[in-house]
């Protein structure tokens, strides 16, 4: 991979996702097939009832399954999803949730992902929020930008 290590890689992509910065998520950890992706509890993301969104959830299980996949992809590559399923197990509460994503195939041009959101909170077990299983594509960026 040159001398940009994996964690800058992705980082670089991260940072040019608006979305993610709106909502106040940050990427924790890159590995091979792996992609942790913070968001932090805020009133700006609640839904009606007090919970955190279910598309604020969707959107950080998606960009970890699509980033977690980008890890297998080579140096230049980008990636966008080409779908989704979610499973919604529980209300989203709690003061922070790491989605998960991990690889469970990448190809030459497609890679099927999972994610796990998990709900943190002080004195209390980590919950499992939601599950998500996705399939991105591997593109080649338009004006050199990798990501």
């Amino acid at each position: 991979m040159g001398d940009t290590s994996l964690f800058d890689r992705i980082a670089e992509s991260f940072q040019r996702q608006r979305l993610l910065t709106t909502l106040g998520a940050r990427l924790v950890r890159v590995a091979d097939g792996e992609v942790d992706i913070e968001l932090p509890w805020a009133e700006t993301i609640q839904q009606q009832h007090g919970f955190v969104h279910a598309g604020a959830i969707a959107t950080i299980a998606d960009s970890a399954c699509g980033y977690a996949c980008l890890t297998r992809m080579p140096e230049g590559s980008a990636v966008l999803s080409v779908e989704f399923k979610i499973n919604l197990l529980s209300p989203a509460v709690g003061e922070r949730f790491i989605a998960q994503g991990r690889v469970v195939r990448v190809g030459r041009t497609v890679g099927v992902a999972t994610a796990e959101v998990v709900a943190q909170t002080p004195a209390k077990p980590d919950s499992v929020v939601a599950l998500m299983q996705a399939t991105m594509m591997r593109v080649e960026p338009k004006n050199g930008a990798g990501g």
